[in-house]
């Protein structure tokens, strides 16, 4: 009983402990890591990641899969960027219409939250796999993307934009505030209401989770459309931090995101995780690609770590898994 508790309590810490490890570790190597302006950077860094490893949260916590949350990240932010600054044009008609910051913002969350929907109808109505169904999302979104930019960045979005992704707030980034805010309503989601025991429940057991009266299909679809906002959230962010909208923005975003779930102890066969988890994940894979930059190692080498984390990630999960 005492090993069980002792092997419990380490699987409950193990992403604290990796993180305090990592940060000592790049602490010794790096003179630059600790400073202030570093960590401020990281934070900034993966606020984007923490907003997109939530709604990724709580589609894993189903059991399910999302790859395309880099695609519709860029896709959002490129067409917020394009409305903000372009506008809509209608030649044939002399109409012209024009967009305030917080209408293209609306605008590219309502077109995260439709694709995101759009998969779990996909998933739930046509009975597709969500990795094939979201896997078909990332190159639709992507192409999207490459139409309305025309290949070509968006940029020079003013200064008021740009506080979104640069200003600061009480001593604070305002990326951070955002995430904060996100990270805060999921916990509540997930802790205090009734979808979110649905989301468990279906995660742990969905055959048994429809003979006790839930609409898989309907929770299924409403996480999937969370995902995809909080997708179009980290889209904005990001667009304006760099004061531009790149057409091949996001790219391996769904990598760190699924890291980030993982890593911070949500079990991918669904039902077990937390958002508190997963923030803890997100930190470690900002300051890993963040330590990774200072240490001055090969971009290349970088995808390779990466990829070696999510792997022993899993493998600790599915250790975890057995031994319950």
């Amino acid at each position: 009983m005492d090993a069980i508790l002792n092997r419990n309590n380490f699987a409950r810490f193990q992403s604290l402990i990796a993180l305090f490890l990592l940060c000592l570790g790049l602490s010794i190597l790096s003179d630059k890591f600790l400073s202030v302006s570093n960590l401020w950077n990281v934070m900034r860094q993966i606020s984007a990641n923490i907003c997109i490893s939530t709604g990724m949260t709580l589609i894993v916590l189903t059991a399910g899969i999302d790859l395309s949350v880099g695609s519709v990240l860029a896709l959002c932010g490129a067409i917020t960027a394009g409305l903000l600054k372009n506008g809509i044009e209608v030649p044939a008609n002399n109409l012209y219409i024009g967009f305030t910051i917080l209408g293209a913002i609306l605008a590219g969350v309502l077109t995260g939250s439709f694709l995101g929907a759009f998969n779990g109808w996909a998933i739930t109505r046509f009975k597709v796999p969500p990795f094939v169904a979201t896997l078909a999302m990332l190159t639709v979104a992507r192409g999207f993307t490459m139409l309305w930019t025309g290949g070509f960045p968006i940029s020079g979005l003013g200064d008021t934009f740009l506080y979104f992704g640069t200003g600061w707030l009480l001593g604070i980034p305002v990326p951070v505030w955002i995430s904060v805010l996100v990270v805060g309503i999921a916990v509540f989601v997930t802790n205090k209401t009734r979808i979110g025991r649905y989301i468990y429940a279906i995660g742990g057991n969905e055959s048994a989770s429809r003979l006790s009266g839930i609409n898989v299909d309907r929770v299924k679809i409403i996480v999937y459309t969370i995902a995809g906002g909080l997708a179009a959230v980290g889209g904005i962010m990001v667009t304006s931090r760099l004061d531009s909208a790149q057409p091949n923005a996001g790219m391996s975003y769904e990598l760190d995101s699924i890291a980030a779930v993982v890593i911070g102890g949500t079990s991918l066969s669904g039902g077990r995780g937390s958002i508190m988890g997963t923030v803890q994940g997100a930190i470690i894979i900002g300051v890993l690609n963040n330590g990774l930059v200072l240490l001055n190692v090969s971009p290349f080498w970088q995808q390779v770590v990466k990829g070696l984390v999510i792997l022993l990630a899993v493998i600790i999960d599915k250790s975890n898994s057995k031994n319950e």
